[in-house]
Parts: structure tokens; sequence; C-alpha cells
């Protein structure tokens, strides 16, 4: 337990550093074999990038440095629970287990509110504060056609 405690006073240490350098109150961590992989803090306003945040960022360098897409074996560690975005990133990226400090309900006290998207995604797409609407859906088949058909595709 203390190796893992070791990895989140990481994360969190990450976040507070992090708003000293003008970024948000998030840092994450990846841990492969007991070795911190990559760190990420949250950098969207800094870098003028909504999906800049701190589990994203994490990701993006685990997978450079360990040259895959998928990072299997691999635990990320966030110093607040992960948003609507970075949990999806963190399904996509196959991470095999996810810790977190601050529960979601501490992160909306600080003024980052999911809840909203939260409720966005339970609703029809044309119903949505940002409505979303189906175009040339038959052309778009094409491609997952041709993905299918494709003797070089990686699964992922």
């Amino acid at each position: 337990m203390k190796e893992k405690e070791q990895f989140m006073r990481r994360a969190i240490e990450l976040s507070i550093q992090n708003i000293k350098e003008g970024g948000g109150p998030f840092g994450a961590v990846i841990v492969k074999d007991g070795t911190i992989i990559s760190e990420g803090v949250n950098r969207v306003t800094a870098n003028h990038d909504p999906t800049a945040h701190a589990e994203v960022n994490a990701i993006r360098e685990a997978c450079r440095k360990l040259d895959t897409f998928s990072l299997e074996g691999c635990e990320i560690y966030s110093s607040c629970e992960p948003c609507p975005m970075c949990l999806s990133a963190i399904y996509w990226a196959h991470l095999d287990k996810v810790y977190y400090a601050g529960a979601k309900e501490d992160a909306k006290a600080a003024g980052f509110d999911d809840a909203h998207i939260y409720e966005q995604l339970s609703l029809p797409a044309s119903k949505r504060d940002c409505p979303s609407e189906e175009l040339l859906g038959e052309e778009a088949l094409k491609a997952f056609n041709v993905w299918k058909a494709s003797n070089e595709k990686v699964n992922y």
C-alpha cells in the first residue's frame, strides 16, 4: 500500500505545483511494474487546449515512451476522480486500474462540475445543448468497409 500512496502523493504534488505554473489543480501519473512511466498536469488554460487534462497528457506521454497505443499492464493515479473525457481516454488506452484522490464532488466544490456533461450524454443527440445531427452516414460506411477489409489494420 505504501507504494500506491507514494504514487498518489506524486499526483497530488504535481497538481499543486501546476497551479503555481499557471495550470489547473490536477495531476496524474502512470505506473507500470512499480515505476512511474509518465506524469501529466492540467494545461487547459495555459495551452489553450480543452483536452489538455492531466490524465490525457499522462496517457499521451506514456504511449510515446512505450511506443504503443495500449497501456495494458499500467495503472493511473489521478489527483481527482477523472472527468468523462479522461475516463473515456483511460478506457481507450486500456489502463488496468484507476486510483484517484479527490472525488468529483470535491472538484465541483472547487468550480469543476462535470454533472452537465453526464446529463447531456443521457439525452438523445438531437436534444443536447450542442445538438448533433447525422450527415452522409451512408457515405461514411465506405471507410468502415475499407477498414474491415484491410489486411493491414491494427485493432484497438
